[in-house]
């Protein structure tokens, strides 16, 4: 198969979605592996390290685009992209289709076959593509959270820790996932009061066992969020819904609720924020304040730590890749049954509910592209 890596070029996007190891690992298995002149430069991976791994190096997108049977790449195609899809091409990365209806139709309209990252599923559950970068942005938005609550960001001027004799910050999560577990490692390490929030009870029992004692766990309904970001310093939204559209838990009225200056950072943005009042960002302008309350809504947050976020990321793609690439996405998806669930958009069809649920499109059972 051919695979093709062009460069990302979302605002600050420094990831990529091979590094020459797997390059190394596609081009042994006797694949051709293009990568985009500069593409993993940063990530700290340079041209010499791909040619060395055996993958060739193409000057352009368009080069790299045209010749490949499947794209690989780490966020979702933008708009300058989307005349560069094709017909049976397999596109393979994060998508997030639930919260962009423009780029849902522009995929379906070129007839590309595509494979999201985030909706890949096992039998427990577990997102085994989306967690490593859930991992990466529930450490980093509290490590953002507590920047901006600094006065010169226009934040509050608390630091999380707090110091004898003052009282710590007091960080709430909405969501125990894998975003929300990972926040209350990092606000609880700093030194903060942390409320961690989520709808099952037994999330919230292993929560409890697992998280220090300045950690608390909370039923999440409309009465203990309301409650909760009455206090907080820091609100982390860490809700997920499988390849769908997040739901406002935080409407823009409840901002009044909150203290001046404090800071939510949205995690969920990139499926359309569990705050009403979010809208996305980007690393080069990460913030705004509405009604006084500093919102942080970058999209790409793992894009901030690409050496990271590309070496976690890839130890997830790659053995993925490798069979998609070994037996075709058609082969390789009907075997898998986890790997099946990644396909949202089959030449031209919507095969995966949560994406025909949000913009109202005719939903085809997958199996039938099968």
């Amino acid at each position: 198969m051919l695979i093709g890596v062009p460069k990302e070029i979302k605002t600050n996007e420094n990831r990529i979605a091979l590094v020459p190891a797997g390059a190394e690992a596609l081009v042994g298995a006797g694949h051709t592996v293009f990568v985009e002149q500069g593409a993993g430069l940063g990530s700290g991976f340079p041209d010499a390290a791909y040619e060395a791994a055996g993958a060739g190096i193409l000057p352009t997108a368009d080069e790299v685009w045209q010749r490949a049977d499947m794209i690989m790449k780490v966020k979702e195609p933008i708009a300058v992209e989307w005349p560069r899809m094709k017909q049976g091409q397999l596109i393979y990365t994060y998508f997030h289709f639930a919260a962009a209806e423009d780029l849902t139709r522009a995929v379906i309209d070129s007839g590309a076959v595509a494979l999201a990252y985030e909706t890949v599923e096992l039998p427990s559950g577990e997102l085994p593509l989306l967690t490593p970068m859930s991992e990466v942005a529930g450490r980093m938005a509290v490590q953002e959270g507590a920047k901006y609550l600094e006065k010169v960001f226009g934040g509050s001027g608390v630091l999380l820790g707090g110091v004898p004799g003052v009282a710590p910050g007091e960080v709430v999560i909405i969501g125990g996932g894998v975003v929300g577990i990972n926040a209350a490692k990092m606000a609880a390490g700093l030194g903060a009061h942390v409320i961690i929030l989520d709808i099952s009870l037994d999330r919230l029992r292993y929560l409890d066992d697992v998280l220090p004692k300045n950690v608390d766990t909370l039923f999440s309904n409309r009465y203990n969020i309301l409650e909760s970001i009455e206090h907080a310093d820091l609100v982390v939204g860490a809700v997920l819904l499988p390849g769908a559209k997040a739901p406002h838990l935080i409407k823009r009225d409840d901002l009044k609720r909150m203290k001046p200056g404090s800071v939510i950072v949205d995690v969920a943005v990139d499926q359309g924020g569990c705050v009403e009042t979010i809208k996305p960002t980007t690393h080069e302008k990460p913030t705004y304040f509405v009604d006084g309350i500093l919102h942080y809504a970058v999209a790409n947050m793992p894009g901030g730590v690409p050496r990271t976020s590309t070496l976690a990321l890839t130890n997830a793609t790659l053995p993925y890749a490798i069979r998609l690439a070994r037996d075709g996405w058609k082969k390789a998806c009907a075997a898998d049954r986890a790997l099946g669930l990644g396909l949202n958009v089959v030449n031209g069809k919507v095969v995966y509910p949560g994406v025909a649920e949000a913009f109202g499109l005719p939903l085809v059972d997958v199996q039938s592209v099968l």
